[in-house]
């Protein structure tokens, strides 16, 4: 910093300030001190400034897949409503493993994050007590891409699963399928995947339907949906299928038409996240669209209003982002 500042020929207080708050410094030193940051490639010390201000500048937020172009859009919008803001985004994957997640936890609050967020609202007895603790201390906690219908003791953005498994079971029905069944991801700790199973299941057979849940095998996501669809199409094949999530969908309608498989004519066939591959393969593959965009701003707006000190009172309350189905070709 006194490298930079011998050669924008201005104090370290004022480089310190530009760092911290560049509108309170003239546009013309704001440019020498551009210049000198520019040649010189200094980079200032997060950590250390942290220390000596008592804040972080870092919010941490755990996913299951990044991968997964659900979250990734998700992912995409925090980064984009922190940008500007002093705070970054610190990312970790959990691959669905919540034993993986109670040690990122660990790691990352290790780091003193300015938030959290996590998503679901499943987690291990010791994750969820690190959770208590760090809210207990102010941190804001957030759970996304879930909401339960009960009350929560942390902020939840995001929509209810077992609703989002009624959603697709009546729009099958609607649709005059009756012989139903609901592939399930083959992941163990994909719960909300299940509970769209389960609540998918029970609605239609409430309906006088019959329907049956089928687990997909482990592996690539679309290999796995053309594994379920190969597998069915050598035993009892249901009129309708419901997919956990849009990739099983896709390879399930890609083995179709390699097999000749008219859809919907012989089978009926519905995703869940309405991705961008969905609406490409023939006429477009029927799916639950999620607002993951707005997952993701949601989220990220509410943190900031937290960690600008606005009252509970005045904070927006995060919505329920329903999902909706998007009627194509295969229903």
């Amino acid at each position: 910093m006194v490298d930079v500042a011998a050669i924008a020929g201005v104090t370290t207080m004022t480089i310190s300030r530009y760092l911290r708050e560049p509108e309170r410094v003239s546009p013309l030193t704001s440019a020498k001190i551009k210049e000198a940051l520019d040649s010189t490639g200094y980079t200032p010390n997060k950590q250390a400034g942290g220390l000596a201000s008592g804040k972080s500048p870092v919010i941490a937020a755990v996913i299951p897949n990044v991968g997964n172009t659900l979250f990734a859009e998700t992912v995409q919008a925090l980064c984009d409503v922190f940008h500007g803001s002093g705070y970054e985004l610190l990312l970790s994957a959990t691959n669905y493993d919540l034993e993986r997640e109670e040690e990122q936890v660990r790691a990352m609050l290790g780091w003193l994050p300015a938030a959290l967020i996590i998503t679901g609202r499943r987690h291990t007895d010791a994750t969820l007590q690190m959770m208590r603790n760090a809210r207990d201390r102010g941190m804001p906690i957030v759970e996304i891409w879930d909401k339960t219908t009960r009350p929560s003791e942390f902020i939840q953005v995001g929509f209810n699963h077992q609703e989002a498994g009624v959603l697709m079971a009546k729009h099958l029905i609607e649709r005059g399928y009756t012989d139903l069944a609901y592939v399930d991801s083959g992941v163990p700790d994909d719960f909300r995947a299940h509970e769209r199973g389960l609540s998918f299941v029970r609605h239609a057979k409430a309906a006088g339907c019959t329907a049956t849940t089928i687990i997909a095998p482990r592996g690539e996501p679309m290999a796995a949906g053309r594994a379920t669809l190969r597998t069915l199409c050598g035993g009892s094949l249901p009129r309708a299928l419901a997919f956990a999530n849009d990739h099983l969908a896709v390879g399930a309608y890609l083995h179709a038409q390699s097999v000749g498989l008219a859809v919907p004519d012989t089978v009926a066939m519905l995703g869940f996240g309405d991705i961008a591959l969905a609406t490409e393969l023939g006429s477009g593959i029927s799916s639950v669209a999620t607002q993951r965009h707005q997952i993701g701003f949601a989220t990220a707006t509410r943190i900031l209003q937290e960690l600008s000190g606005a009252a509970a009172s005045t904070a927006s309350l995060p919505p329920e982002l329903r999902p909706e189905v998007i009627h194509r070709s295969s229903t």
